[in-house]
């Protein structure tokens, strides 16, 4: 490295000044720096068995790519209705404030209510992994009947 100096460097350095390169040792390939492992790493043998997400990866993943698709879509209406609400006096600036409104409330109530029933489903899931013990695709229809089942109730039955 820069510290290290072999004869020829040595006897050149005696007969002329060597000019310091802080660059001279950053083109070495990242595999010789560092030994990096190719599959990951477990603390547990319990843990590399484990194929799945815990329950806080997997309700933070449902709950933010269900508010993203909510936010995403309540945008795209919004966007309609800005553009239906135009009036013919209205100039450019008007209009473009008028459909930055309407797809900004739009995105935000969608991507809540969305994200909302994310959380819920990854909830349930986790819950129904836990109970049953078991990681299969009858854990994801049960949490969709069961989150089905509590929207219907939350609905129709008064409380």
């Amino acid at each position: 490295m820069a510290g290290s100096i072999s004869s020829s460097d040595h006897e050149r350095d005696l007969s002329k000044p060597r000019l310091y390169n802080p660059y001279q040792d950053l083109q070495v390939p990242s595999r010789n720096l560092y030994q990096l492992p190719t599959s990951p790493e477990f603390l547990f043998v319990e843990e590399a068995r484990r194929q799945r997400r815990s329950w806080g990866e997997n309700l933070t993943f449902y709950t933010g790519c269900t508010y993203l698709a909510g936010a995403v879509g309540g945008a795209g209406t919004g966007l309609v209705t800005g553009v239906k609400s135009f009036e013919s006096s209205d100039t450019m600036k008007l209009r473009i404030n008028r459909i930055l409104n309407a797809s900004g409330h739009s995105g935000r109530v969608w991507g809540n209510r969305l994200g909302v029933i994310g959380l819920l489903f990854a909830g349930l899931e986790s819950g129904i992994v836990t109970l049953r013990d078991t990681d299969d695709v009858w854990n994801s229809v049960a949490a969709g009947l069961a989150l089905t089942a509590k929207q219907a109730v939350k609905r129709y039955v008064p409380i």
